[in-house]
C-alpha cells in the first residue's frame, strides 16, 4: 500500500490538510501557532500546556480556548486551571501513570474525531522535540501507542524540526516542495531494525538495514532542485515502523 503525505503541508495558510492541534506542556512559539489554530477542527491541551497557552496568547486568552485540557494537572497552574475553568473548557482529568498526558490525551482526541464524526488527515502537536532527554523518547514512544489505535498520522514540530512515524510494509510518498524544508534529514530506527529503501534523498538506501550499532540515516539531505527548481518526492519504504524527521526553515 502506497501512502502520500506533505508534512509541512499543515503550516500553510493554503494548506489543505484538515488537522486537530496538540499543544504538550514545552515553550510555545508564535511563528506557526496562529496557521495551526485556525486550521484546527479539535484543539486540545495536555495539562501544562495550558500554561504557555495561556502565556502566548496574553490579553487575547477569551479568543483562544482549547475544546479541552487533559492530564493528571502536577503541571497546570491553579491561576491558568481556574481561567480556563471559567470559561467552561472541559478539564478531563486522566489518572494513569503508566501512559504519558500526551498518549492520554492523543486517546481522547480520536474519541472527539470518532464523536463530532469529523474528517481529519493530521493530528498536530507543538512540542515535545526540546527539554528533557527522557521526555522526548516518551513521545517517540507516544506515536507508537497511537499507530495502533488510528491511521491518522501524527506529526510533532518543535523549533525547527519535525517528526513522524512511518508505518511499516508501506511505501510512502513525502512531498517536500512547500518551501518550508530545511535543508536536513533523517530516517531514524527507533523501535528495531528496518529494512529500509529510499529515493530523493541525497544518499539514498537500498535494502539497507538500519538498526542502532549498524546504521542510521542522520544528517541526510534531499536530492538537488530539478530544472524547474521542485524538490522531487521522497520515497520511503520499510518493513518496520520508522521515524522520519526533517527540518523547517528558521526564517
Amino acid at each position: 500500500m502506497d501512502e502520500e503525505f506533505t508534512p509541512l503541508d499543515c503550516l500553510l495558510s493554503t494548506g489543505t490538510q484538515k488537522i486537530c492541534l496538540v499543544i504538550l506542556n514545552q515553550p510555545l512559539e508564535s511563528r506557526f501557532f496562529h496557521v495551526l489554530w485556525n486550521k484546527a477542527v479539535i484543539r486540545a491541551c495536555a495539562d501544562g500546556g495550558a500554561n504557555h497557552l495561556y502565556r502566548l496568547t496574553e490579553d487575547q486568552k477569551e479568543s483562544f480556548l482549547p475544546d479541552y485540557i487533559s492530564g493528571d494537572f502536577d503541571s497546570i497552574t491553579p491561576e491558568v486551571k481556574n481561567f480556563y475553568s471559567e470559561k467552561k473548557c472541559r478539564l478531563i482529568e486522566t489518572a494513569d501513570q503508566d501512559l504519558t498526558d500526551f498518549t492520554k490525551c492523543l486517546v481522547l482526541m480520536l474519541e472527539e474525531i470518532k464523536k463530532r464524526q469529523v474528517q481529519v488527515d493530521t493530528i498536530v502537536t507543538l512540542g515535545g522535540l526540546g527539554g528533557r532527554f527522557d521526555q522526548i523518547m516518551a513521545t517517540v514512544e507516544t506515536l507508537f501507542h497511537i499507530q495502533k489505535m488510528s491511521e491518522i498520522p501524527v506529526v510533532v514540530i518543535q523549533d525547527s524540526s519535525l517528526a513522524c512515524l512511518l508505518r511499516e510494509g508501506r511505501k510512502h510518498q513525502l512531498y517536500v516542495n512547500t518551501g518550508l524544508e530545511g535543508e536536513w534529514c533523517g530516517l531514524i530506527p527507533v523501535g528495531g531494525s528496518c529494512v529500509t529503501s529510499t529515493s530523493g534523498l541525497k544518499w539514498n538506501l537500498d535494502n539497507h538495514v538500519l538498526e542502532f550499532g549498524k546504521l542510521i540515516s542522520t544528517s541526510n539531505t534531499y536530492e538537488e532542485l530539478d530544472a524547474k527548481e521542485k524538490r522531487k518526492p521522497v520515497t520511503i519504504s520499510t518493513d518496520r515502523p520508522l521515524l522520519w524527521t526533517m527540518g523547517i526553515k528558521t526564517e
